[in-house]
């Protein structure tokens, strides 16, 4: 009688279970290109697999650190830190997680397909103390290891070498590989399909360990069901009609429309991320102008000529419509190392940009091209077709190049461009991130520059990102601030602005505003 009593009072929990099934129907313009874990070091393809895998060092929702699939971690030595695992998780495929499967997954993340070497730039290497114990091995001392930590995702050894899988794809060569389509984390949401360009469809992992943790992880989401739509006015339809429950990137000229609308509503704030344009300041003859022989760009007036040519309050008035933060500097005031006094735009004035071309040997101006994306930032085609008006006017007649993210994050990473458009997030919110992989010398160290495709090389910024590297208190401060003026002066990119991160749901769906403008399920419910 006990064990019948028991049964039933199973089988109407499972109902119960399944009448409260919830599903979101998420969409954004852009797809993530990879399923791979170190591969692409990118918000389309973070923003899916954070749902799936998990780090050793999480982020609460004010984005600072917390427990993960670590339970604690000291640096019990200047080059060494001690990471107590946690002890009962699985993989979604079954295998236990153990002090093994930290050290393929950063011993992965170290190869040269990988695109995280940022985050792993100082480890020698990963050293299993026992079954639920590592000590991460530096090469010098690393300030902020756990910083970076919380950004590389941690992949079952057994399953990846099963499906040959033991490097990171390798996108530039756009190779297929079983982890392109396919996952195996530990975390809150199991992959169940995966047809790029058209759906991706996460349910949810009621084995994850996090779970346990109810007071934080409170959200109800049973299954994620993820479409890109290019289209702005498709998207916004979508959401309106009920198709849709959560735009990521709903456009800036329908947010009233959307406020207005019954049962939607418009989350907004800042967004750790920074519009710039970087340019090719290596080459003697650059890919795409009709300068022959010589490099423009390589000449600092012709980069300040350029800066001051745009009218940056037009673009934040006009095309952000007020949403956005104008800038003169690399990132915003959420990351350590900010400086107010440096965060300085050079004027805008169009008589001078023509000046300084002119000093520089091009009182005629010149052709060039300028590549864009225009699926992946807040407007960004639009931005870039302000730009290219504003530098033809002052005589550097441009020719726009724009195209979807997948496309043009190979252009770039190719080094197939003279001047292009990023925006750049700060995962570690602190400001070497930023430095080393935007304007560090591509020298072929783990992380230096492997976001510089301007190849910008300042033998003074490379001394001052080694500091930053392993300097503490004062004295790093002093190189991050040393470093941002030197920023200033150079011009190796040309700042615009912080995002603004509007996001538009049904009235029911109720998630947190995150500053890294990527979601998570696990805090989201829906009523």
């Amino acid at each position: 009688m006990i064990r019948r009593l028991f049964l039933v009072a199973a089988a109407m929990l499972a109902v119960a279970g399944a009448a409260e099934a919830r599903t979101v129907r998420w969409a954004a313009s852009g797809d993530p290109n990879t399923m791979d874990p170190h591969s692409q070091n990118v918000g389309t393809v973070t923003m899916m697999l954070q749902q799936v895998y998990d780090a050793l060092i999480g982020r609460n929702r004010q984005l600072g650190l917390e427990p993960g699939l670590a339970l604690s971690w000291t640096q019990v030595e200047p080059t060494r830190w001690r990471f107590v695992l946690r002890q009962g998780v699985k993989f979604h495929e079954g295998e236990d997680f153990t002090a093994e499967d930290v050290v393929f997954s950063i011993t992965r993340a170290l190869q040269p397909t990988s695109n995280f070497g940022i985050f792993v730039d100082t480890i020698d290497r990963a050293e299993a103390v026992d079954r639920h114990t590592v000590d991460i091995v530096t090469k010098s001392p690393d300030p902020i290891l756990p910083n970076k930590l919380a950004s590389v995702f941690m992949m079952s050894k057994s399953w990846s070498e099963r499906h040959n899988a033991t490097r990171p794809q390798n996108t530039r060569q756009r190779e297929e590989m079983h982890t392109v389509r396919s996952t195996n984390g530990t975390g809150a949401y199991r992959l169940q399909s995966r047809e790029p360009d058209v759906r991706t469809v996460l349910v949810r992992n009621n084995d994850w360990w996090g779970w346990a943790d109810a007071a934080n992880n409170n959200g109800n989401v049973t299954e994620v069901v993820f479409r890109p739509i290019a289209s702005d006015a498709t998207r916004v339809a979508a959401l309106l009609s009920g198709e849709i429950d959560f735009v990521m990137d709903p456009p800036l000229q329908d947010l009233n429309r959307l406020r207005q609308a019954a049962n939607t509503r418009v989350l907004e704030g800042p967004e750790v991320r920074t519009l710039f344009i970087a340019m090719d300041t290596s080459r003697d003859e650059l890919l795409y102008s009709d300068v022959r022989g010589r490099n423009p760009l390589s000449d600092v007036r012709v980069r300040r000529a350029l800066y001051q040519a745009i009218d940056i309050q037009a673009i934040h008035r006009t095309t952000m419509r007020g949403q956005s933060v104008v800038t003169g500097t690399l990132f915003p005031e959420q990351v350590n190392g900010y400086v107010r006094e440096e965060d300085v735009r050079l004027p805008y004035d169009q008589a001078r940009a023509r000046a300084l071309l002119a000093e520089a040997g091009y009182p005629n101006g010149f052709e060039i091209t300028l590549d864009c994306s225009n699926n992946r930032y807040i407007n960004d085609e639009q931005i870039c077709q302000a730009i290219a008006a504003m530098w033809t006017r002052v005589g550097v007649r441009t020719r726009l190049n724009s195209m979807p993210l997948a496309p043009f994050f190979a252009k770039i990473q190719r080094d197939d461009t003279s001047i292009y458009m990023l925006g750049w997030g700060v995962p570690t919110l602190d400001a070497l991130y930023s430095f080393q992989s935007l304007l560090a010398t591509r020298n072929g160290a783990q992380g230096d520059g492997i976001w510089n495709y301007g190849r910008y090389s300042n033998g003074q910024m490379d001394a001052l990102i080694q500091r930053m590297k392993t300097e503490t208190g004062d004295a790093r401060q002093a190189a991050i601030r040393d470093a941002l003026r030197l920023y200033r002066e150079d011009v190796p990119h040309i700042p615009l602005h912080h995002q603004m991160i509007p996001w538009a749901m049904r009235s029911n769906i109720s998630t947190p505003h995150m500053a890294n403008n990527q979601p998570f399920f696990r805090w989201t419910t829906v009523n």
